[in-house]
């Protein structure tokens, strides 16, 4: 599936450009060409965009959100860049006249909702905006597809050129398609079969809060440990924005469980649920499943509320008595979430439980405060000098997890061994 999907992508691009070639003849000579062609591999690439973050289940089983979200990024950096240049040649070569053609000015706006979705994707910018504006700024790139759609009709010969209609309309077709049915589709019905509703809210630490969820038929909703989905309560003011949260304990038949740490006002919201509040889904997503184990010893490391989809995990491997650990880093002790449940696996499963409580010992490091002794290398040898040999599982801030993958792969851990999946937005 890998494999195909990416020589479907790369077989795209080249297509463009043979199409390009072969219609070089009705094209205009020299810089207007090359901005057509830049036109054209935007085009593809914008596309590609909507297509990787369309859900399509077998493609998010195959590589996963988190990966699908950075080659989303990628293309879409490199279809902003090709539309510039498409924007500075088409003017170079049209100059007074660009303005007077037909769709030129609807072309101009969904440039400009480019920009704005381009501007608020940079790191600085999203780190200022919330989540909820953030995603709301981001659709404007559907609108910036819509927009130019009569620009390539009207002026387009590269579009509408015999052999090329056959591919942009397989193009935008797919595009459309998986958007409506996987992106929109999906969710709807397995909310409107599912009928999935606020069960209770439970304080488990300060700042972090449990919604326990029950509905109808969860048996065949396909959620499995480790997996998220995003949420979207009808609790009114900003409900139809979604949330990514991960189950915090094996989907039962008859309800599910979620941790949510109420870090802003959106998460805040989440504790002051009420019973009964119906929710809306989308998922579930994420390969961080017992698909990925291989059979052997597992260790796992957790910091703050990245133990919630490790503990569904623990609950659901089938690994054997004492052949698990767990590293839980917190803060301070009081942030330890599920301790009743850690001690049951602890006594009827034989999980080692590490727990690693205190500040950050230095920038870079997964230790805590008070392991001076250790660098991050020898830390891991110490919990498990065979660790090359385990399933390692990471989940947390992307710094704390991007350290201890790092000392895993120093001290041989195989990348097909090493589990992560990327929350953050």
């Amino acid at each position: 599936m890998r494999t195909t999907a990416k020589l479907l992508a790369l077989g795209s691009l080249v297509a463009v450009t043979l199409l390009w070639w072969s219609g070089r003849a009705t094209s205009a000579p020299g810089i207007a060409a090359g901005g057509r062609l830049a036109a054209l591999l935007s085009t593809d690439l914008l596309l590609l965009q909507v297509l990787l973050m369309a859900r399509i289940p077998w493609v998010e089983r195959a590589f996963g959100q988190d990966r699908l979200g950075r080659w989303h990024r990628w293309t879409g950096g490199a279809s902003f860049v090709l539309l510039l240049t498409h924007a500075a040649l088409a003017t170079a070569a049209a100059r007074e006249k660009l303005l007077a053609y037909r769709g030129v000015w609807p072309a101009v706006a969904g440039f400009a909702a480019l920009v704005l979705v381009m501007v608020t994707s940079v790191q600085w910018a999203r780190r200022r905006l919330r989540y909820e504006t953030w995603h709301l700024l981001h659709l404007y790139a559907y609108a910036g597809i819509a927009l130019a759609v009569p620009h390539e009709l009207w002026l387009g010969s590269d579009f509408t050129a015999p052999l090329a209609q056959p591919f942009w309309w397989a193009m935008y077709t797919a595009a459309t398609g998986c958007t409506l049915v996987f992106r929109l589709g999906l969710p709807i019905w397995r909310t409107l079969r599912h009928r999935l509703r606020v069960d209770r809210v439970v304080d488990e630490a300060p700042g972090l809060v449990s919604v326990y969820l029950r509905g109808r038929r969860l048996d065949r909703l396909p959620a499995r440990a480790g997996q998220y989905f995003v949420w979207r309560f009808l609790d009114g003011g900003d409900a139809l924005l979604g949330k990514p949260f991960s189950l915090s304990g094996p989907p039962r038949a008859d309800s599910l469980r979620i941790t949510v740490k109420t870090v802003g006002e959106g998460t805040a919201r989440v504790a002051a649920l009420r019973p009964g509040t119906r929710v809306l889904i989308e998922g579930p997503y994420g390969r961080m499943t017992n698909d990925t184990y291989s059979g052997g010893p597992i260790t796992m490391f957790a910091c703050g509320i990245g133990v919630t989809p490790l503990l569904a995990l623990l609950w659901d491997l089938p690994y054997g008595h004492g052949k698990a650990t767990l590293v839980y880093r917190t803060r301070h002790p009081r942030d330890v979430i599920f301790l009743p449940e850690l001690e049951w696996l602890a006594r009827d499963r034989g999980v080692r439980l590490v727990p690693l409580v205190g500040p950050r010992a230095a920038a870079g490091s997964w230790l805590p405060v008070g392991y001076g002794d250790y660098d991050d290398q020898a830390a891991l040898r110490s919990l498990a000098p065979d660790l090359a040999d385990h399933d390692v599982y990471v989940c947390g801030p992307d710094p704390w997890t991007d350290a201890v993958l790092r000392a895993a792969r120093r001290v041989g851990v195989p990348a097909p061994k090493l589990h992560r999946e990327r929350f953050a937005w």
